[in-house]
């Protein structure tokens, strides 16, 4: 096994990339281990309704990044608290969702630090019954990634806050995470104990007897595609957003105007259809503002220049564009 070095980069489309980039690329008669800590950003499974899983005024306040990954399962936290691992290997039918072969080593290590770490159902590690780790993997053509995460000192609180959806009533098809209780490995481990030296320990029992991990050495070249192919997907409104599954919204709020209840079928991340009902009274035609979000992109930005185009203001009274466009969205 080869390690790959990813240049301390923090960058969540970056590393995202770099793994897919290695998965589909390197020569695979290796098998190869990436290690990346993103800066805060919230990570979602391939299947997932990114707005079904994120507060997405929290999200914005904050600064996070919003990244759709390649794998299923469900949306994680991520940020500098937080270690990420990838297993690259040539894919046998007989290891995909056996979680335990590239989990073993990294469970061996945390044992060995101090960590009551145990693999529990099929791919989530806990520490005394708690979350430390969740696993997903994907195949691509006859290679294979198996990633996870190891909550060290991660921010548990934005973890909570960041992964708690907007209320509302949203009928989707896409594929919604299971919320499990979480804690920090850090907790189980000397207060002193840094993330570069966590590090170090795992790479340790990931290659015994080796006073440094042997390593591929990405070219110029490969950088240069893994930068190109994180600007065209992972940090692409459409793969990040507009891959979501088709979902229907109801949002309800009452004005001094009058109720106001919205309902938008949103599909491939643009509204499809738009429609107001209510107890409103308007001296306008509605269906000029349904017509007007109809065919836009699902965001804020979108929602507030169509909102301008046809003065949305003047369809509810005292109520402002800002109110209208957080009650959309």
């Amino acid at each position: 096994m080869l390690f790959i070095d990813n240049g301390n980069n923090n960058d969540p489309a970056f590393n995202l990339a770099l793994e897919e980039y290695c998965l589909l690329n390197l020569p695979i008669d290796q098998s190869y281990l990436l290690f990346y800590v993103n800066a805060p950003s919230i990570i979602i499974g391939k299947h997932q309704n990114t707005l079904e899983e994120i507060d997405t005024g929290f999200v914005q306040e904050h600064g996070i990044r919003v990244v759709r990954r390649i794998s299923g399962g469900g949306a994680v936290y991520h940020d500098l608290g937080n270690l990420n691992f990838s297993f690259i290997r040539r894919y046998e039918k007989s290891q995909f969702n056996n979680y335990r072969e590239f989990t073993a080593p990294v469970l061996a290590a945390l044992n060995e630090l101090g960590v009551p770490a145990e693999l529990n159902g099929r791919n989530d590690i806990l520490a005394d019954g708690r979350k430390v780790s969740g696993n997903a993997q994907a195949v691509r053509r006859d290679r294979m990634v198996s990633h996870g995460t190891l909550l060290f000192r991660s921010e548990l609180d934005n973890v909570v806050l960041a992964l708690k959806p907007k209320p509302g009533k949203m009928i989707s098809k896409g594929i919604q995470s299971v919320r499990s209780r979480v804690v920090n490995i850090g907790e189980f481990l000397p207060s002193t104990l840094t993330m570069a030296e966590f590090r170090a320990t795992l790479l340790k029992h990931l290659f015994p007897g080796a006073a440094t991990p042997p390593r591929y050495k990405l070219s110029a070249q490969d950088l240069e595609q893994v930068q190109a192919l994180a600007e065209s997907r992972y940090r692409s409104w459409d793969w990040n957003y507009g891959e979501s599954p088709a979902f229907n919204l109801q949002r309800v709020q009452r004005y001094a105007v009058g109720e106001v209840d919205a309902r938008l079928f949103v599909e491939r991340g643009r509204i499809v259809t738009a429609k107001f009902h209510g107890d409103f009274f308007t001296s306008r035609e509605i269906a000029e503002l349904e017509q007007a979000l109809t065919g836009i992109r699902y965001h804020p930005d979108d929602i507030r220049k169509a909102l301008q185009s046809v003065r949305a203001h003047e369809f509810f009274e005292g109520v402002s564009e800002d109110e209208l466009v957080s009650h959309l969205y």
